[in-house]
């Protein structure tokens, strides 16, 4: 199989110490990137300082989920638009600031409003993020979520996905092509994978149905993971599990990509 470049997602992994010192951890575990949720707690020199010690790059964060209960992102909320672009904007003032890759442009919750209004206000605000990608050399990726953990997501399914993608009409506009998100809503990967193949800016992947160690589950993703790679895909594949414990102890499914 040759080296396998793995990114640890570290809203997920080594969530027990600062992103720093998870940093630090993804790059003694053998991970050949990392990536992350939320980071701006964390001051983004210091976070650059580790990527740059560790010769890790950060592939991408999330915009800010909102200051609202409930809130699960702003950027398909009509009449917050002003919310939505200053969430843009700080995350890719994070992103640029530490060297990172993407931003993920939350979308949030229908919360009962028409899905048209949704819609076209997120279209907007991706204009924005797709302005501010270009300028900083970057991506902007929307997430499809899947329909049993996020029913109330503006964004489930791919072809919604591929739908708003084609309505920016932006080149810096990718999807995040979550493997576990899409079996659940879907499955048939490997084909749709194919079939969208350009729109892709990044791919992660979990163990379904509980999204726990990634050898677990009903996919198998030490033949899914090579094949997508056979079919094109030339980034690092993005671990975003929960551990079933200490991040450390549940490492061994990358044996089967070493």
């Amino acid at each position: 199989m040759g080296h396998f470049a793995l990114s640890a997602n570290l809203g997920f992994l080594w969530r027990d110490r600062p992103l720093p010192e998870a940093i630090r951890a993804a790059r003694a575990a053998g991970f050949d990137a990392v990536e992350c949720h939320w980071p701006y707690g964390e001051e983004a020199a210091v976070v650059r300082s580790a990527l740059e010690e560790t010769g890790l790059s950060m592939l991408g964060l999330n915009t800010a989920k909102g200051p609202r209960e409930g809130d699960f992102g702003l950027a398909a909320q009509p009449g917050r638009e002003a919310e939505a672009r200053a969430a843009i904007d700080e995350a890719f003032d994070y992103g640029e600031a530490i060297g990172a890759k993407a931003v993920h442009v939350m979308a949030g919750s229908l919360k009962g409003q028409p899905r048209a209004a949704c819609e076209e206000s997120f279209a907007r605000n991706l204009g924005h993020a797709c302005d501010r990608a270009k300028a900083a050399g970057m991506i902007a990726l929307i997430e499809p979520l899947n329909l049993y953990d996020n029913p109330d997501y503006a964004l489930v399914g791919l072809d919604r996905a591929t739908a708003m993608i084609e309505q920016v009409g932006r080149p810096e506009l990718k999807i995040m092509f979550d493997c576990y998100h899409l079996q659940i809503t879907g499955g048939n990967l490997l084909r749709r994978f194919g079939d969208v193949r350009e729109m892709i800016g990044h791919v992660q992947f979990a163990g379904v149905p509980d999204r726990g160690e990634p050898d677990r589950g009903e996919v198998a993703y030490d033949r899914l993971l090579p094949a997508i790679r056979d079919a094109g895909w030339t980034g690092p594949f993005g671990a975003e599990y929960r551990p079933a414990g200490q991040t450390d102890a549940t490492l061994g499914w990358m044996a089967a990509f070493r």
